[in-house]
């Protein structure tokens, strides 16, 4: 801003806090929307909804009553962008996907928000498959989920292949067997890819295990019952004891989910505790009157909040790319429970109930919800205390100024230099950030193969530049306090030199060499321009290095291995434009090698199923360049 004293022009600095926040009020109508507040950097601080928004504003230009997080909050505020909608409920939805997209540093964050597993019966078949499914819903068949974790799914097949005898082969293999798989000899598979079972007796497997996943138990194991005693009595002991192993599976399933409610059919419980100015948010999936486990969440919060309002940022994120089911059943109410059912059911194209059960079954539910939650929290907080003296350990052991809140560690994987892959892994105060994790596929086409030194210069060159690129003022948490590299004295001359380039000089980096006789707990620490030291054997921090390194090392090589599998997978096939997966395998089943497609002329490329006749003229051409 400008101004004009005393015949000369002066600069004033732009309105900030509640000054800036009150200039806005002119212009605000009384609308529902959406508001974002800002720094002077314009990076979002906050987003918020509201049914009227020149009122909720106002609330903020107001100088007391406000909690130190949003006192805080407001002090850092330059400007605001607006957004309205036509309603409360559009509102509601743009905040939480505002929210989910900016990461605003005063939200409440839901930092977790992975899919969860569902078990699928395929239909495209006539003798369907049982399967884990992840992601979206396009396959033909029937859903039952969600399940909490893969292990829980897996759990739940294992058990159930024993119960119902279903096949979990592919079509691919189902079609090219001969004799049954080990599956039938150990009683997990009817074996209908070679016709020990008809379509109607496998039909009928595949509806009682459709049945049990619906929660109608009951009717299953007295069916299962009374053949085992029909083969008894037939002297049929052989068919009779296979039985009994199925009533028996059937009952672990249902002792292993633990929870299972007569009163409620279909909900996710959830339950939130709140100590030290952290929260953990723990969800039961109940399906089928069936626990099919739960999950333990950690939102990021300011510290401040009130129960109300972390839950309902939790269950906004949460369910922004997931069906609710029938019930939520909270252990707090939520600041707006009958809007946020309004926006659940419009998304479930049903009737979406929220509850807060005082007493019955549900709250006992709901208390158990709780329960875990705060077991959880405690044995994270207690973990996260001895992750900090560690930290505290490093800081004193390496010379730093502060325990690092950021540690990423750097090594390089291949095989004589092919299919070099950089890993770095990300390490704090929680622990390992797993979604900090990065991979870099070695691109320099001078670099001789099997130099370590010049890969890790790429890897570090890369990873600093993009780091310059995005936030040159270092002002983020992206950017690390400590720099672990797997190697000596020469690798740590590679780092100093890259880093010398890009202008970052005050970067403090370590390498961890392996030491005399390769033996882990006599590893060596090499910094530039001093000698090389060793920790104690006993020393904590030696462990806590040792496995940052090995968690580097296990990264890198899996990001090896995933790149050289692809490679050994690969074709000339894969440079032809249109030809994709589906048409590839088409082409290499047809013709029994990318070699014989090279040879192949026009009309036999054109008699391949899914490749049309322009398709068959590009490949043709593609292998006959002078044709």
């Amino acid at each position: 801003m400008t101004g004009v004293e005393g015949g000369k022009t002066t600069e004033t600095a732009p309105a900030t806090g509640r000054d800036c926040i009150h200039g806005y009020l002119k212009t605000l109508e009384s609308s529902p929307g959406v508001y974002r507040m800002l720094d002077m950097e314009s990076r979002v601080l906050y987003v918020g909804k509201a049914r009227n928004l020149k009122a909720r504003v106002s609330s903020y230009a107001r100088p007391t009553g406000h909690s130190p997080r949003i006192a805080r909050m407001i002090r850092e505020t330059a400007s605001m962008m607006f957004l309205t909608t036509r309603t409360e409920a559009e509102a509601l939805l743009l905040e939480q996907n505002l929210i989910k997209q900016l990461k605003p540093r005063y939200n409440v964050l839901l930092r977790d928000d992975k899919s969860f597993p569902n078990i699928l019966v395929a239909k495209d078949h006539a003798f369907p498959q049982i399967k884990k499914h992840r992601g979206a819903k396009t396959e033909k068949g029937s859903y039952y989920g969600p399940f909490a974790s893969a292990g829980a799914v897996n759990r739940t097949l294992n058990q159930l292949q024993k119960v119902f005898l279903l096949r979990n082969c592919t079509d691919a293999t189902f079609e090219s067997r001969t004799r049954p798989c080990l599956l039938y000899q150990i009683k997990r598979c009817s074996a209908p890819c070679v016709g020990l079972i008809d379509a109607a007796g496998y039909a009928g497997l595949v509806g009682d295990a459709e049945r049990f996943l619906q929660g109608r138990t009951t009717g299953v194991q007295e069916a299962l019952a009374s053949e085992m005693q029909a083969a008894s009595e037939a002297m049929e002991f052989e068919r009779a004891a296979a039985l009994r192993d199925r009533i028996r599976a059937l009952t672990q399933v249902q002792t292993a989910q633990g929870i299972n409610p007569r009163g409620v059919a279909e909900a996710d419980v959830i339950g939130l505790h709140l100590e030290g100015g952290q929260a953990c948010v723990q969800v039961f999936f109940i399906r089928a009157h069936q626990n099919w486990g739960n999950h333990d969440y950690y939102p990021r919060t300011g510290g401040t909040e009130a129960p109300e309002e972390v839950l309902q940022a939790f269950l906004g994120q949460f369910y922004d790319g997931k069906e609710p089911p029938r019930q939520l059943i909270l252990s707090h109410d939520i600041e707006d429970r009958e809007l946020m059912a309004e926006v659940l059911a419009a998304k479930a194209g049903r009737k979406v109930e929220i509850l807060v059960p005082q007493r019955g079954e549900k709250a006992e539910l709901v208390a158990g919800a709780v329960r875990n939650a705060r077991e959880s929290l405690g044995r994270r907080m207690s973990e996260s205390a001895a992750q900090v003296k560690l930290l505290a350990g490093v800081a004193e052991a390496f010379g730093l100024p502060n325990p690092p809140r950021r540690i990423e560690v750097y090594d390089n994987s291949h095989i004589m230099g092919t299919n070099a892959v950089g890993g770095m892994i990300v390490a704090g105060p929680e622990g390992y950030v797993k979604s900090q994790y990065r991979k870099f596929n070695i691109k320099g086409d001078e670099l001789t193969p099997g130099d370590d030194f010049a890969m890790m210069k790429e890897v570090l060159a890369r990873r600093f530049t993009r780091l310059l690129k995005e936030d040159p003022d270092r002002e983020s948490e992206a950017w690390p306090d400590l720099l672990l590299i797997d190697g000596g004295a020469g690798q740590i001359s590679a780092v100093a030199a890259t880093l010398a380039e890009l202008g970052v000089e005050d970067m403090p980096f370590i390498g961890v060499a392996k030491g005399v006789d390769r033996d882990a707990g006599k590893e060596e620490f090499h910094r530039p321009g001093r000698s090389a030291f060793a920790l104690q054997r006993n020393d904590p921090v030696l462990y806590y290095i040792q496995r940052l390194r090995d968690e580097a090392h296990r990264f890198a090589i899996g990001a090896h291995r995933a790149k050289r599998a692809k490679a050994i997978g690969a074709t000339p096939l894969d440079e032809i434009p249109g030809v994709g997966a589906r048409r590839k395998r088409a082409l290499l089943a047809h013709f029994g090698s990318a070699k014989a497609v090279a040879r192949a002329n026009l009309a036999d490329l054109k008699a391949v199923e899914g490749v049309s006749a322009g398709l068959a003229e590009r490949i043709y051409a593609f292998f006959n360049v002078d044709g």
